[in-house]
């Protein structure tokens, strides 16, 4: 029952936020509160040590530093800013969490520069009656909660939490 849980979790709330942002460009608090409140509990029970489950709220703190600054500067979004957060706490203060950043970093430049292609094309587009989200077309800012989905679904067979729930099935 806890593994699954931690494997429904984040991928679930991975997938409503990259679905939120896309068509309204915006990612609801209730889902980074979501993953906050279930990785509490999961922690301890899918085996993570009280030093590992520290090791994951430093990660989350420092990532939430650095996206808290990006959001002081207009750089990112709130809402950006929280998912990336608690999603770090899922993956905590180790090789998993580069891959997070590495993942979110490549896929956010390939979906920037795609949505940066198809807002060129927007008359086309419109034309033709391609059924895109006119808030994909018209916004002025880019839905980067797609890229931590999609970096979060690459890098979460890695985490510590995956890999201890997997392990608990054994």
């Amino acid at each position: 029952m806890i593994a699954a849980a931690v494997f429904v979790i984040l991928p679930l709330c991975l997938a409503i936020a990259a679905f939120s942002d896309l068509f309204t460009m915006t990612i609801p608090n209730r889902v980074s509160l979501i993953l906050v409140a279930s990785f509490l509990p999961l922690a301890p029970l899918s085996g993570l040590s009280l030093e590992a489950i520290g090791m994951h709220l430093v990660a989350a703190a420092i990532v939430f530093g650095a996206c808290f600054a990006l959001f002081a500067f207009n750089v990112m979004g709130g809402g950006d800013a929280k998912l990336l957060s608690a999603t770090a706490l899922w993956f905590g203060l180790n090789q998993s969490l580069a891959f997070l950043m590495t993942d979110v970093a490549a896929v956010g430049g390939l979906v920037t520069l795609l949505i940066l292609l198809v807002r060129t094309q927007t008359n086309t587009i419109l034309a033709i009656g391609l059924p895109v989200p006119n808030s994909l077309l018209l916004a002025k800012k880019i839905p980067y909660g797609i890229a931590i989905a999609i970096g979060g679904f690459m890098a979460f067979p890695s985490s510590p939490l995956f890999l201890a729930a997997l392990e608990s099935l054994k």
